[in-house]
């Protein structure tokens, strides 16, 4: 077998984790030549020791719009249904699939032959290799530049962060196209640690940089456990969003209200009422009334992205979301209109954490997590890597001021026109809910609230 000659490396974090574990521990002195970046000490803190590749990230991505909106609906696709595959495993649910599909990405760009195939029929990239990196470089590089604020009014603003980050085990091979390619259309390095010798600094090297990236809202995305001495890379995605919402609530006028629980049951949750000003009795939100559900849209400050939610009629959600798919999910959006709202919406917390090994096997890609059959050559050259863990953490809260929305993921690889009639919605019920740039129709976040209580 053949690998590639050793180079230090950094991974990256966010909302999707990979390990990587290596399938035998010799090397062969037939290497292939990798970058040839220069090193520098980690400003960060951690002692780690950082690899530039020489190649410099593209900052003006081309890409025609036609393949940008079937990129962006793919994803959306891929979306839904890891919320399908998901669902059964907590009652609130909540999870990035933008971050999940980036960390997949950036794994995918080292697959090889079925491996390849395989992993791109269950992510949905139906482009090339070259043009999906390029197509991810073009929305991240985008979403990263829409920060806002109102100079005259500190509360009101958004924030978004999207960062990447490549944790690599120190004196390993690795090619010098996969690096370039991750520097080029990622933006990031290799940051090496030592998984064999110090496995338990490394995964503190890597949660101190998740929960930086995240201000602390994502915590020991990894730990000990995940890593074995045959770890060689982890990279790493973390999103965060901070965001008040255009309209915002008046703390003054929430209440404890009553939401009706799936089983029958209820419970009591603090219920918010949208500011509506003086004389006013009602808010303009784009809304709609379905066959089965009611939909509203909640705008962010600067209204670039929002929060839609979908809340299935009584008695309705299990069918309505077995049902449900990114076709269905358009159709609402398309047919959202200006509406006089009030409004009663509940205050609430969720926080998740999932391993997604065996929900990406069933989804299609069994090889990458199989030693014997995995294919990352396109890494180091060699076949001896495969994917020994997914993880991916998520954490939000919402409340009268806005929404607060992190995540984190790590792929571990080892060795081896307005009505003016009002409508009344008082979301009392489990919902559905999906955070979007409105710009690309790009889903950042999505989720259901079953019980608002539950945490």
């Amino acid at each position: 077998m053949k690998t590639s000659k050793p180079i230090t490396v950094i991974s990256m974090i966010v909302f999707l984790a990979v390990l990587l574990t290596l399938n035998g521990c010799s090397s062969s002195d037939d290497s292939i030549a990798v970058a040839t970046g220069s090193t520098q000490n980690d400003s960060s803190g951690s002692g780690s020791e950082l690899l530039a590749s020489p190649a410099a990230r593209e900052l003006n991505p081309v890409n025609t719009p036609d393949e940008s909106e079937i990129f962006v609906e793919d994803n959306n696709r891929f979306a839904v249904e890891l919320y399908h595959e998901v669902r059964g495993q907590n009652d609130n649910l909540f999870f990035s699939p933008y971050s999940i599909s980036i960390a997949m990405a950036m794994t995918w760009a080292g697959a090889k032959n079925d491996t390849e195939t395989q992993m791109a029929d269950t992510m949905q990239f139906t482009h090339s290799q070259q043009k999906l990196h390029s197509l991810f470089n073009e929305l991240d590089l985008d979403l990263n530049n829409r920060d806002y604020s109102d100079t005259e009014n500190s509360d009101k603003f958004l924030t978004l962060n999207v960062s990447n980050e490549i944790w690599a085990q120190k004196d390993f091979y690795f090619l010098e196209s996969f690096l370039d390619t991750l520097m080029i259309n990622y933006g990031v390095g290799v940051r090496s640690v030592d998984y064999i010798k110090d496995s338990n600094q490394a995964c503190q090297d890597i949660n101190d940089w998740v929960a930086e990236q995240t201000e602390d809202k994502i915590k020991d995305l990894v730990t000990p456990s995940d890593i074995t001495p045959l770890t060689r890379l982890v990279l790493t995605n973390t999103i965060f969003f901070k965001a008040s919402w255009l309209i915002p609530f008046d703390p003054d006028k929430t209440y404890d209200g009553t939401f009706y629980l799936n089983d029958g049951s209820t419970a009591a949750v603090p219920m918010m009422i949208p500011d509506y000003g003086i004389g006013e009795n009602s808010v303009q939100y784009p809304a709609v009334k379905g066959s089965d559900y009611t939909a509203i849209e909640l705008p962010y400050f600067g209204e670039d992205f929002s929060m839609l939610i979908i809340m299935p009629d009584s008695g309705m959600f299990n069918s309505f979301e077995q049902n449900m798919d990114n076709t269905k999910i358009n159709e609402i959006i398309d047919s959202l209109e200006g509406r006089n709202v009030t409004l009663r919406l509940p205050k609430f917390e969720s926080t998740l954490k999932l391993g997604l090994n065996e929900t990406l096997k069933e989804m299609g890609m069994p090889d990458a997590f199989d030693s014997g059959l995995a294919d990352f050559s396109g890494m180091n050259g060699d076949t001896n890597l495969y994917i020994g863990k997914v993880i991916h953490q998520a954490a939000i809260t919402l409340d009268e001021a806005g929404t607060e929305a992190s995540a984190a993921t790590a792929v571990i690889a080892a060795l081896d026109s307005v009505p003016t009639d009002i409508m009344d919605i008082t979301i009392n019920r489990p919902f559905i809910y999906l955070i979007r740039d409105n710009q690309t129709g790009t889903t950042l976040f999505m989720g259901r609230m079953m019980d608002p209580t539950a945490g």
